[in-house]
């Protein structure tokens, strides 16, 4: 673990897409830091602002009644000039100009790699996983994904009530470039009929529409198709449904609603106690390191490390989801449905991890006989 001289001051800023929460972040580190006698510097517009010199200096004033608001204070901005090594010298040469010899870097991926470049030029670093699509390899959590999740999930209720209305196929597209965790969370929560994901689809349209139909035989008023804009092609994938199906389909892509808003209770609270630690990590001398989010605790990892993890979705979370749609596909609606759910969810998390479909369906018939059981005698 590196570690460096006493850091005096500290610049803050944002870099690329902004993520509801980075304001507690911003507010988070600049009281932490003028808590313990360091001078605070906000970057204005990510690393692009760093290189022309956007700095200002930062008081406890200039972040009140901020924590509640979306979007970033420090404004945010990408910048191609930082992957060149003339573009990180000049932002090492502007810190050390500007007296700043700390600094805390929210953003993702690319922001880190950004940071790791300064640490190698001499300036301390410490990076905050800021991204609303929660593909940061080294964090269970990142800022802005509970937020995002969230509005996105409200909005596809929403679509359903429409849809349901007119009997429509309804495909939403969420954010989340190509990580699927916003189109899962939100296929789950919405119960939505289909989800698309960039790590687990096939493009097999044929399949989704055979599903259409079937649940159209069965008296489905609506279908829900949630899509990551890692697959996309909403708009064409509407028209191709319809076309073979014979029913209305819509497309609706949810857009950069999903990046802004007042951020949730989660966001507030975790990106407050991530933007402290990190001024606390530099403060102890440290450097290149990146803050996460792990096992419920809240720790560190270098920089080179967190940027050669991979991520992948966890098998559990889209296991699940699959149980859901196949108890939804391949049994009829009946009264006995709830407890159909609920004891196949019991019987795959006492751990038969390795379920197959035929072991699904003798557990769906035994479990019906019992039901159905019960039932007479209630």
């Amino acid at each position: 673990m590196a570690t460096t001289n006493k850091v005096k001051t500290i610049g803050v800023l944002t870099s690329g897409g902004d993520a509801p929460g980075m304001n507690a972040a911003i507010r988070a580190a600049v009281r932490r830091g003028l808590q313990k006698g360091v001078q605070m510097k906000g970057i204005l517009k990510g690393y692009d602002g760093l290189m022309n010199e956007e700095i200002i200096d930062m008081t406890a004033r200039d972040v009140s009644d901020t924590i509640e608001r979306g979007g970033t204070i420090l404004y945010t901005a990408r910048c191609a000039e930082m992957r060149t090594p003339e573009g990180q010298k000049r932002a090492a040469d502007v810190c050390r100009k500007h007296g700043i010899d700390g600094l805390v870097v929210i953003g993702g991926d690319g922001s880190f790699a950004g940071a790791q470049k300064l640490a190698a030029l001499g300036i301390n670093t410490v990076g905050v996983p800021g991204t609303i699509d929660l593909d940061i390899a080294c964090t269970e959590y990142t800022i802005g994904f509970d937020t995002a999740v969230n509005t996105a999930m409200e909005a596809i209720d929403k679509v359903r009530d429409t849809s349901t209305s007119h009997e429509r196929c309804s495909i939403i597209e969420v954010m989340g470039r190509n990580a699927g965790y916003i189109a899962l969370w939100c296929g789950i929560a919405n119960g939505a009929e289909d989800i698309l994901l960039p790590e687990k689809y096939d493009y097999d349209e044929q399949k989704i529409i055979n599903n259409i139909i079937e649940n159209r035989r069965k008296g489905k008023k609506h279908h829900i198709i949630v899509n990551a804009e890692g697959i996309g092609h909403s708009t064409s994938m509407a028209r191709r449904i319809e076309a073979a199906t014979g029913i209305e389909t819509r497309a609706t892509i949810l857009g950069h609603m999903q990046r802004g808003g007042s951020p949730t209770c989660k966001d507030r609270v975790y990106a407050s106690i991530m933007g402290a630690y990190a001024v606390d990590l530099l403060l102890e001398g440290k450097t290149d390191r990146v803050v996460a989010y792990k096992n419920g605790e809240y720790v560190d990892y270098d920089i080179d490390e967190a940027l050669s993890m991979t991520k992948t979705l966890p098998e559990y979370q889209w296991r699940s989801q699959e149980l859901f749609l196949i108890t939804i596909r391949n049994k009829k609606i009946s009264r006995n449905r709830l407890f159909l759910v609920s004891s196949l969810f019991h019987w795959y998390n006492s751990g038969n991890k390795n379920v197959s479909a035929d072991g699904i369906e003798r557990q769906n018939k035994k479990q019906e006989e019992l039901n159905n059981g019960y039932l007479e005698q209630s």
